[in-house]
């Protein structure tokens, strides 16, 4: 069983169900946290849809979260849903503009995992 995340008719990560459900529960609580929407709307149909405005926003505010902060904890806490999110981001045509600093291991982080999240 799979959960889909899609935009429009297009599937963006035929995410496992229970990885997908973990990664929109998460996504919830950060968004919350953030106060902002994530863009991501669970369906009937057992997916999500993905608002890509609206999910960019999230993804976005996530990362200068990330970025505004060296703290190891909180950098440990949000980098699998950032990396996440930032494949999702840029599979949608909604890619986030990292900062140098961050380019390299988030791109080669955002690589690997991309593989998995066929």
């Amino acid at each position: 069983m799979s959960y889909p995340f899609e935009l429009g008719d297009e599937t963006l990560w035929d995410a496992g169900y229970h990885s997908g459900m973990l990664y929109a529960a998460l996504a919830r609580g950060a968004a919350e946290f953030l106060k902002v929407p994530s863009g991501l709307t669970p369906t009937r149909e057992g997916s999500c849809e993905v608002s890509p405005a609206a999910f960019s926003a999230f993804t976005a505010r996530l990362y200068d979260m990330y970025a505004s902060t060296r703290n190891d904890v909180l950098h440990g806490l949000a980098d699998g849903l950032l990396v996440t999110s930032l494949v999702l981001a840029e599979r949608a045509g909604r890619a986030i503009v990292l900062r140098p600093q961050h380019e390299a291991s988030l791109r080669e982080e955002m690589t690997t995992l991309a593989r998995s999240m066929a």
